[in-house]
């Protein structure tokens, strides 16, 4: 690619794709040039809304629109896989909303494709590409509060309990774990790597989705990782990096920080600041236009085998209360 502008197709119409559309406008070298809906009528409406130009009245439309560079999937994440997959089959880029699907074997079938054809992949774990959470990466890199012995990381909501709602219905996708808990798994991840163990006890809805869950995860370094997600109340929000040497508390929300605090061991505490631009959406825009004009099929910050990997712990959670998540055959 050279440098002009990157070319967005978004697939899907919903609150998500609204708010990400509504972010990469804000950037000037990027364009949404296409939507694809499984409704031309519903894509017509989405591409008047933000003046996209063409509309797309089915998924596989929007993939084989060879005036499209990246596909954002902003599906809801059962539905994820298909259009991923039509989507690399045309050799189309793709930015798939997290979770990338709703099981590891779903995602080492699209990560497989990819890498086969060559083409960008990558999840939109739009938390890795925020301005502090990268910082917070690098200063841990650096040394800055000594070897990490433990993270600290929630994210619980209330939800009212509806059985055909999306966060509580299992053909939907729902559950904590999945729509929630894969940020302070992904928080967690780049700091500590892939745990040695793995323990988690959760409290499920009557339609079997995890309605309360906390995680326990071990490492051999002797570092632990204490994660929560639920949907039964509301949790600070808040995250903690502890070291040897210090810790570093990240503000509410942690997976959108606008400041987090460094604590380091005899010292005084250094406040960090972001502006955060529009919603948040921009910086994983910014990465993915990045990797392209370098010719990446991956981010380093954000890598495949990292989004398999944290599904498989997902998976491994939810077995243990008997919750399928693979939706492909």
């Amino acid at each position: 690619m050279t440098d002009s502008p990157l070319r967005w197709g978004i697939l899907g119409t919903g609150g998500i794709a609204a708010v990400f559309t509504e972010d990469v406008l804000r950037l000037p070298d990027h364009e949404v040039v296409a939507v694809g809906s499984r409704s031309h009528g519903t894509a017509a409406a989405f591409a008047e809304r933000y003046g996209i130009p063409r509309a797309h009245g089915s998924y596989a439309d929007l993939a084989a629109d060879g005036g499209v560079d990246v596909v954002y999937v902003a599906t809801p994440h059962p539905m994820h896989y298909e259009p991923a997959r039509q989507c690399l089959e045309a050799g189309r880029a793709v930015l798939v909303e997290k979770p990338f699907t709703t099981g590891a074997a779903d995602a080492e079938k699209l990560v497989a494709l990819a890498r086969e054809r060559g083409v960008f992949a990558m999840e939109a774990m739009w938390t890795r590409f925020s301005p502090l959470v990268r910082r917070l990466r690098e200063l841990v890199a650096e040394g800055a509060i000594g070897d990490v012995t433990a993270v600290y990381a929630d994210f619980s909501i209330t939800s009212a309990y509806d059985p055909a709602h999306r966060l509580w219905s299992p053909e939907l996708g729902g559950g904590a774990l999945l729509d929630l808990g894969c940020y302070p798994l992904s928080f967690a991840w780049p700091l500590l790597g892939a745990p040695a163990s793995v323990q988690a006890t959760t409290s499920p809805a009557p339609t079997g989705v995890d309605a309360n869950t906390g995680i326990l995860l071990g490492y051999a370094s002797g570092a632990v990782a204490l994660l929560h997600c639920g949907l039964r109340g509301d949790s600070p929000h808040a995250a903690t990096v502890v070291g040897t040497r210090g810790r570093i508390d990240v503000a509410s929300p942690f997976y959108r920080p606008a400041s987090m605090t460094v604590v380091r061991t005899g010292g005084d505490p250094e406040v960090l600041t972001a502006d955060i631009e529009g919603h948040g959406y921009t910086y994983q825009a910014q990465e993915v236009a990045r990797c392209l004009r370098a010719g990446l099929t991956e981010s380093p910050l954000m890598p495949l085998d990292e989004t398999v990997a944290i599904l498989r712990t997902i998976d491994e959670i939810t077995s243990r209360f008997g919750q399928s998540t693979s939706t492909q055959p």
